[in-house]
Order: structure tokens, then C-alpha cells, then sequence
């Protein structure tokens, strides 16, 4: 990788001969010109691409090269408008980077922005001539790590909290959310201060969370939020055991209801029996859940149950972490059954189980959590 970090006139002047480097790998494209422009104040862009339309007239790509861009600037830049000379037919707002992070280059789509890096990863999309995407291309220069890591425990109580849909809308501030895990039924570790500091300044660089106007914050895109979460979660730190049960039916749901009682909600239903309780999809005939390692023994004694190596119709999840154990209000399935994980929760295992776990994570995605965000005025 090359160290070398480019800035002002280098920099753009780099950006410019990779467009070029772009534009000639189209080999039916002709006529495309690219000029400088950073030094006239009041265009607003710093690269002008002017490109032949099919049916007559130009389009216009205005591009904006930046050293480095965060999530959170670019979504308050997204909705400028470029007015290049010549009144093109098509007006192309590009933006322009040594390195475009998986998440700037969604919220560019998102915007109707192009894009492009030093790598020759992009994407350059003019209406009705073409859409051009490539990427997987390694950085040629060094871009900031994360400041936050979205895989660890903590972060996971953290981002747990504001997916919640009955959460949707709400207003937090760092030291509410430190300490709001210490009030719940079951309580969970708190994770520190410093801690939900670093998250949370994470998670507004990235424009999943916005600030609120009287101080705080509250949560802007759940569903990439949740992506995000899901492709960093590690579900193998959890630990499977099969078992097989003689009970079946109502013996075996009340047997699990006595199970969630003395554990006092330390044990839930999860993946697939959790989503049948709260969008059923999927038909599979093992029961799902997760149990407190130290409970495991009353889990074996109120089931009836022992471990089999092969066989088995009851899947229990050790967790690492009892983050799991936060169940909102949608963990609530009625009086004489064992609680089930939240509905995030449940989506991320799903997603990570195997089976037709991802069919079942969608059909809970769109019938449970999105329908719950937008109840609660979130766009989805």
C-alpha cells in the first residue's frame, strides 16, 4: 500500500487521471472531456466531466474531491445542487475520494451521487446511458481505522438498545444509555461510559444515529445499522449443544415456561422457535433456545433432556454474552410461555444459523422490525 498520503492539487490532479483512467475503459464511449475547474469560487466542484448523450445534448459529471469524507459530513452535503455552464441535459453529482468506505458509497446511491476512488472502485451512474460498478479493488492509501469495533459485547448492548422498535424515536443521551441496562426485569451488564462514548461517536460518523435538537441523539437508519451489525456479529462465540426430549407440545411449552421463570429470563426462546413466535415463516422441527450457562442443569432437570451427538430436537445456545437476554417488549410472548429474544436478536441469529435461516431473517425483517420503525416515524 502506498503510504503516501495525497493532498490539494496532487490529489485532485491523481482523482482526475483515474476518472480519465475510467472513462477510456469504455470502449464505445466518445467525445468526453474532462476539465479542472477547483479554482473558479462559485462552482462548487472541483472536476467538471462532460460526456455525449445518446439521444443529443451532454451530461455533466460535477465532481467533489476530498481527502477523506465521514458518513455523517457527506449526508449533510448530499443535497446540494451543482449548476455547471453550458446547461446540460443531465447534471451527475460525483464525489471523489483516495478511499470510499462501504457506507459513504451506500449513502451516495442513497443520494443519487456517483462515486469513485484512487483504487478504481466506483460507481458512475448517467440515466440513459449507462451505469458503471466495480468494486472489491484493495486502498492504495491508507485510510482511518474504526474507531469502534461493532463486534464485541458491548457494542452489541449498545446497538441492541436503539434497534429496539418500541425505542424507535427515542431521544438518548450516553449517560441514559449507560445506565439503562442496570433498570431492566433481567438486568445485563452495563457497559461503560467511555465505552458508549466511543460507539456512539462511531455510529454518528457513520450516520446511523443523528443528533437530537435538544442535545442527545436518536437513531436515523436502523436498517443499515442492523447490516452493519449483523456482518460484524460473531455468533460462533456462542456455544451449541444438541438435546433430545420426549416432550412434545404443550408439556414441553410448559416445561420451558417453568425453565424461564426460576432462572428469572435467563433462558429464551431463539432463532427459528423466536421468529415463529414473532413472524412465522420458516416449519422446522427442533426447538431453539438460549440458556445461561450456570442455569444449563435446570434447563436438563425441567426438559427431561440430555445431549445427543446426533438426533437432537432441541438446540440450546450457550451465550457468551448476556446481552442476548435483552428481550424489549417483543419478548414478550404471554404469561405461561418461556420469553423469546427480541426481534433483533432474532434476526441476527437468524441471519448466522444456517438452514433457511436468511429466508426466515427477511420475512421477520419486513413483517416485524420495519413495520415497528415506521410506526415510530423512522424511514425505512
Amino acid at each position: 500500500m502506498n503510504k503516501t498520503i495525497l493532498s490539494g492539487a496532487a490529489l485532485e490532479k491523481a482523482l482526475a487521471a483515474k476518472l480519465e483512467e475510467l472513462l477510456r475503459g469504455i470502449a464505445w464511449l466518445r467525445g468526453w472531456q474532462i476539465e479542472h475547474v477547483g479554482g473558479e469560487s462559485d462552482a462548487g466542484f472541483d472536476l467538471l466531466a462532460t460526456v455525449p448523450l445518446s439521444g443529443g445534448g451532454k451530461a455533466a459529471l460535477c465532481v467533489e474531491c476530498k481527502g477523506e469524507m465521514r458518513p455523517s459530513v457527506f449526508r449533510m452535503m448530499a443535497d446540494r445542487v451543482f449548476s455547471p455552464i453550458g446547461h446540460p441535459k443531465v447534471v451527475v453529482p460525483v464525489l471523489a475520494l483516495p478511499w470510499v468506505s462501504p457506507r459513504v458509497a451506500e449513502l451516495c446511491v442513497k443520494h443519487g451521487w456517483s462515486w469513485f476512488d484512487l483504487a478504481g472502485n466506483h460507481r458512475l451512474d448517467i440515466p440513459g446511458l449507462f451505469i458503471l460498478t466495480h468494486t472489491g479493488n484493495k486502498s492504495v492509501q491508507a485510510h482511518p481505522r474504526p474507531t469502534a469495533n461493532l463486534s464485541t459485547r458491548e457494542a452489541g448492548r449498545v446497538i441492541r438498545a436503539l434497534l429496539l422498535p418500541e425505542h424507535a424515536g427515542m431521544r438518548w443521551t450516553q449517560r441514559h444509555l449507560e445506565g439503562h441496562f442496570g433498570e431492566l426485569a433481567t438486568p445485563i451488564p452495563e457497559p461503560s461510559l467511555g465505552l458508549v462514548n466511543k460507539v456512539v461517536r462511531y455510529l454518528r460518523d457513520e450516520a446511523f444515529i443523528e443528533g437530537a435538537e435538544d442535545g442527545g441523539f436518536r437513531l436515523r437508519d436502523p436498517v443499515k445499522l442492523l447490516f452493519a451489525w449483523r456482518d460484524a456479529y460473531r455468533f460462533d462465540r456462542h456455544e451449541r449443544r444438541g438435546y433430545f426430549t420426549l416432550l412434545q407440545g404443550k408439556k414441553l411449552r410448559d416445561a420451558l415456561a417453568r425453565l424461564g421463570s426460576e432462572t428469572g429470563g435467563y433462558a429464551a426462546y431463539a432463532s427459528f422457535s423466536a421468529a415463529d413466535l414473532q413472524a412465522p415463516h420458516v416449519r422446522q422441527p427442533k426447538t431453539w433456545l438460549y440458556v445461561r450457562e450456570n442455569e444449563v442443569s435446570k434447563f436438563e432437570e425441567q426438559v427431561e433432556t440430555k445431549r445427543v451427538d446426533s438426533g437432537e430436537n432441541l438446540v440450546a445456545l450457550i451465550p457468551d454474552d448476556d446481552g442476548v437476554f435483552y428481550l424489549g417488549d417483543g419478548g414478550s410472548v404471554g404469561a405461561n410461555r418461556m420469553a423469546c429474544t427480541n426481534a433483533v436478536q432474532t434476526y441476527i441469529d437468524l441471519c448466522h444459523c444456517g438452514g433457511r435461516g436468511e429466508e426466515a431473517a427477511e420475512a421477520l425483517l419486513s413483517q416485524r422490525l420495519k413495520p415497528g420503525w415506521k410506526l415510530r416515524g423512522l424511514n425505512v
